[in-house]
């Protein structure tokens, strides 16, 4: 039986990135996302990445058409009979209409961790973060939750509803959270 492509999504700090390395370090997959892809595009320069790096250090959302641009490069890019896991990708209701369909078009399993944890959680974690990362989305916390309820919250409700989504409990321990996606995966 074919493996699903995973995807971890949530709020910033929920630990949607440290999830996914740990999978990879299991399974070998490939750790992608829109995020990674987004920054590329920043550091290449030019028109698209500066306004593209001032959307992102003020803490916004990009277009929904620019990350389904980024998603769909990357998630055509598998080579057959390859996987990978993706971290914070499908952040709004039209990136995770877009998901669901490609995926089903392509005929590949998939699933979707969502991992939840209270607000002030995330102001810790992201606290914590900014001390050891320089990570400058970090630096606008609170209009990255803004962003988050007013968004991606209508993604997780679709993937909720399509019986597609997995929600965990996002607030324990990282290794316990690991062992339970292994063996929601049965990895």
């Amino acid at each position: 039986m074919e493996k699903p492509i995973v995807f971890f999504i949530g709020k910033p700090g929920c630990g949607k990135g440290t999830q996914a390395q740990l999978l990879s370090e299991v399974t070998g997959w490939p750790v992608v996302g829109t995020s990674s892809g987004l920054r590329e595009i920043v550091a290449a320069g030019g028109a698209v990445g500066r306004k593209l790096k001032e959307t992102m250090d003020a803490g916004l959302l990009t277009p929904y058409w620019f990350a389904a641009y980024v998603y769909l490069k990357i998630l055509f890019s598998i080579p057959e009979g390859g996987n990978v896991i993706f971290d914070g990708t499908s952040r709004t209701l039209p990136e995770a209409e877009i998901v669901t369909e490609s995926l089903k078009w392509l005929g590949r399993p998939f699933h979707i961790f969502y991992l939840h944890v209270p607000d002030d959680e995330v102001q810790k974690r992201i606290s914590l973060r900014k001390e050891k990362e320089d990570r400058r989305d970090d630096h606008v916390v609170d209009k990255r939750l803004e962003e988050y309820y007013a968004s991606t919250e209508k993604a997780i409700a679709l993937y909720r509803k399509t019986g597609i989504l997995t929600e965990i409990d996002g607030h324990r321990p990282r290794e316990v959270i690991a062992a339970e996606v292994r063996g929601i995966l049965k990895m």
